[in-house]
């Protein structure tokens, strides 16, 4: 009884969290259990009521639709709410391990509190464009059920010159009222502005205002800065987040996997899968699914859903010629 009653206190915790991954793995547990002690068709039960739920969308854990940003926040912002899960998505282990590691203090945050420390609430996600940073703080709007407020650095610089630490003012306000994640995307648009001659002094305002906005965050919301060009990040901005994700371009191992998610509609028994990891070295996750969808259009309009090895390949290889072209 000791095994099992450590199992329902698991499945507890996992609830009470809303750590849905953590709840079927313990279920799958109580599974495997049933199922060593002779009890077949409890332990059946179990694993198709997993499956089962797995295979629905959470409905309870949605978050509440709330007002689309209006006024001048509408002009920063754009509200979304996400439904990518972390299970769905294919990354290197060590980002998954940093991205479970946040989840897991945002959903513990009060307790975290009580004893004085604060969640992490500040990220900063590195890599080349492509590598899933953007589909990472929408999936950490979703496990979290929060909506994802988008603000692109390098549109809000460009439109409101001598304005942007007023606009960003607006932008950490809502954060301060409305728990949501907030993605800054195109971050390095703040340190590639410090370089522009002329602008330098509007350049260390703008800079100023949002490390001095950081640092006085409440951990209610998630800050999210995804930048492609970490290299021209001002040092000062790294010192201010509470972790730094690299990401990179996937594995050939990860780019198989890639392809076998996105082409799961279609019919790929006939796909040699170690022949296609010679024609994905260096392409992104977002190229590789670029050239699948083309790969499974082609099939699609030919009137077959029978995928061959010569037309992903040729996709693969076209997608990368349009990169260097």
């Amino acid at each position: 009884m000791t095994a099992s009653a450590d199992h329902v206190k698991a499945l507890v915790r996992a609830h009470a969290d809303g750590d849905e991954e953590a709840f079927y793995s313990v279920a799958l547990q109580l599974a495997a259990k049933s199922a060593r002690q002779g009890h077949n068709r409890l332990a059946a039960e179990l694993r198709d009521l997993v499956d089962a739920a797995q295979a629905q969308p959470i409905r309870r854990h949605e978050p509440t639709p709330v007002v689309q940003p209006r006024g001048e926040l509408a002009e920063l912002v754009t509200a979304s709410y996400p439904e990518i899960h972390l299970r769905d998505m294919t990354l290197a282990e060590a980002v998954r391990v940093q991205l479970q590691r946040v989840l897991h203090e945002q959903r513990q945050r009060e307790r975290l509190e009580n004893h004085g420390f604060a969640p992490i609430h500040r990220v900063l996600l590195v890599g080349p464009p492509g590598t899933g940073k953007s589909m990472s703080a929408a999936m950490l709007a979703r496990e979290l059920s929060l909506p994802l407020f988008t603000v692109r650095l390098d549109g809000l610089i460009s439109r409101f010159m001598g304005q942007t630490a007023a606009k960003l003012r607006l932008v950490f306000d809502a954060a301060a009222k409305s728990r949501a994640v907030y993605l800054f995307d195109e971050f390095d648009a703040i340190g590639a502005e410090r370089r522009v001659e002329g602008d330098v002094g509007e350049a260390r305002r703008i800079l100023n205002s949002f490390l001095l906005f950081l640092d006085e965050i409440r951990p209610e919301s998630l800050v999210v800065a995804a930048t492609n060009h970490a290299g021209i990040l001002d040092s000062a901005l790294f010192r201010r987040f509470d972790a730094v994700i690299t990401y990179d371009v996937p594995s050939a191992d990860q780019a198989i996997e890639v392809l076998r998610r996105r082409l799961a509609s279609m019919n790929t028994s006939g796909l040699k899968w170690t022949a296609l990891a010679a024609h994905v070295n260096d392409l992104s996750h977002a190229e590789i699914v670029r050239a699948a969808e083309s790969a499974a259009k082609d099939a699609i309009l030919a009137g077959s859903e029978q995928l061959s090895t010569s037309v992903l390949i040729a996709a693969l290889d076209a997608r990368r010629a349009t990169r260097h072209g």
